[in-house]
C-alpha cells in the first residue's frame, strides 16, 4: 500500500495572465503594505519601462529599489540589499526578475528578521549537508517582512520554501530554508518576459524540465504528483519551441509559466530531486555556469546513469514529451539541441581540471543523496561528469 504526505506551502495566491503592475497593486492593497522595497533585474530596470510601471502603480508606497543582484545570489549583494531595505523601513519585499533575484528576496527576509548586517551573519542560518547525506537545518523564527515574486524566467524558485545563496568567501552555493521564506504571492505575467534574453528563457525552461523529470523519476512519488509533473512536461515540450519560433507568443510563454507552477507544486507531495540538481548547484555556485545551462548539460547524463534503477519511470518522461517508447535521455538531449542550447560541460566552460572539486562539493548537496541510484563516493560523481564532458 502506498503511503506519503502532501505538504501545503505558505503560498497564499498565484495570480496569472494579468498585467504585473496592476496585479501587484491589488495585492499590496490586500496586504495593507505601506513600504514596498523592490529587488529587480538591472537590465529590466535600465532598458525597459516595466519597473517604472510597477513604481507608478505603488505610488507613495514605493520605499526603495535595488537592481545590482548578480547571478547565483552572492552573499555580499544580499547583505547590501537587506541593509538598504532595513534603512527604508520596508514592510514588503517585491522581487521582479530571474531566479537569482527571487532567491535574494528569500534570504533578505531572514536578514531583516534576524538583523543580519554582514556576510558572516548568515552562517548561523545555512543548511549543512555531510558527505553521507546527513543534514543539519537550523531552526529559527520565520520572517515577518514577506515577499511577492514576479518571475521573468522559468527557474521556479518562487514556489519553494528555500533559497540558494553563494558564500562569496568560499564560492560555494548554500541553501537557506524556512517554510515562510516562500513568497506569499507569485504573479505570472508573460508580457514582461519578452525582455528576458531568449537563451535565458529557454535554458531556465530546461531547468523546469529538470524539476519535473527528476521528480517523476524519484523513488518517492505518487499518482497525484505524477499528474502535475507530466502535464508540466507536456506544456514545456510544446511551449518552449513555440517561444523559440516566435518570441512574442504570450500564450506560449504563459503555458511555460504554468508548467513551472505544476512542476513545483507536485514536489509538495514529497518527490525528491537527484544528481542533476545536486551537481548543477555546484556548477552554478563554483563554476559560474548559468542556472539553466546546468540542467542542459547534466540531465541527460544523470538519466543514463540512473536508467538501470528507474527505466519504467523514465518512460513516463518520454511519453509526456510526445515520444512514447523512446529513451528519456535521448528525447531530452534532442530537445536541448533543437532549442539551440549547450549539451556538454565543455560548451559551458567547465574543464576536467575542475571535476574533482565539483565531485567533492556535490557530496555536500542534499539532492545527491536522494538520487534514485545511490551515490556514496566522489568517484561516482566523476563517472557522471565524464559522460557529460
Amino acid at each position: 500500500m502506498q503511503s506519503g504526505m502532501f505538504v501545503f506551502t505558505a503560498v497564499e495566491r498565484i495570480v496569472f495572465g494579468k498585467p504585473a503592475a496592476q496585479a501587484l497593486a491589488a495585492e499590496v492593497d490586500r496586504l495593507k503594505a505601506q513600504r514596498v522595497f523592490l529587488i529587480v533585474s538591472g537590465t529590466m530596470n535600465r532598458t525597459t519601462d516595466e519597473i517604472a510601471k510597477v513604481r507608478a502603480a505603488l505610488g507613495s508606497r514605493f520605499a526603495g529599489l535595488y537592481d545590482r543582484m548578480p547571478s547565483h545570489t552572492p552573499r555580499d549583494a544580499v547583505i547590501e540589499a537587506s541593509n538598504a531595505a532595513r534603512a527604508a523601513g520596508t514592510d514588503l519585499i517585491v522581487t521582479f526578475g530571474g531566479g537569482s533575484v527571487t532567491d535574494a528576496g528569500k534570504i533578505m527576509q531572514i536578514c531583516l528578521r534576524h538583523n543580519v548586517t554582514d556576510i558572516a551573519g548568515l552562517d548561523a542560518f545555512r543548511a549543512v549537508v555531510n558527505t553521507d547525506g546527513k543534514q543539519t537545518i537550523p531552526a529559527f523564527e520565520g520572517p515577518v517582512v514577506r515577499q511577492i515574486a514576479i518571475p521573468t524566467t522559468l527557474s521556479g524558485g518562487e514556489f519553494q520554501g528555500g533559497g540558494g545563496c553563494t558564500d562569496t568567501r568560499s564560492k560555494v552555493k548554500e541553501s537557506f530554508r524556512h517554510p515562510l521564506v516562500i513568497p506569499r504571492v507569485s504573479i505570472l505575467d508573460p508580457a514582461p518576459t519578452v525582455h528576458t534574453p531568449l537563451w535565458v528563457w529557454l535554458s531556465t525552461g530546461l531547468r523546469a524540465v529538470d524539476h519535473a523529470t527528476e521528480a517523476i523519476c524519484s523513488p518517492v512519488s505518487n499518482p497525484a504528483s505524477d499528474v502535475s509533473f507530466m502535464q508540466a512536461l507536456r506544456l514545456l515540450s510544446r511551449g518552449l519551441p513555440r517561444v523559440k519560433q516566435n518570441p512574442g507568443d504570450l500564450e506560449a510563454r504563459l503555458d511555460c509559466q504554468l508548467a513551472v507552477w505544476l512542476a513545483m507544486t507536485g514536489r509538495q507531495a514529497g518527490a525528491q530531486m537527484g544528481a542533476s540538481h545536486a551537481i548543477g548547484h555546484v556548477l552554478g555556485g563554483s563554476c559560474d555556469v548559468p542556472h539553466g545551462y546546468t540542467s542542459c548539460v547534466m540531465l541527460p547524463p544523470v538519466l543514463r546513469y540512473n536508467r538501470s534503477v528507474n527505466l519504467e519511470r523514465q518512460r513516463l518522461v518520454a511519453d509526456a514529451m510526445g515520444h512514447p517508447g523512446e529513451e528519456a535521455a535521448d528525447v531530452i538531449e534532442a530537445f536541448i539541441a533543437d532549442l539551440g542550447l549547450p549539451g556538454k560541460l565543455s560548451e559551458v566552460g567547465v574543464t576536467r581540471k575542475q571535476f574533482a572539486m565539483i565531485a567533492d562539493h556535490a557530496m555536500h548537496d542534499s539532492w545527491l543523496h536522494t538520487n534514485p541510484r545511490k551515490i556514496t563516493t566522489p568517484e561516482q560523481v566523476l563517472e557522471i561528469l565524464e559522460t557529460a564532458a
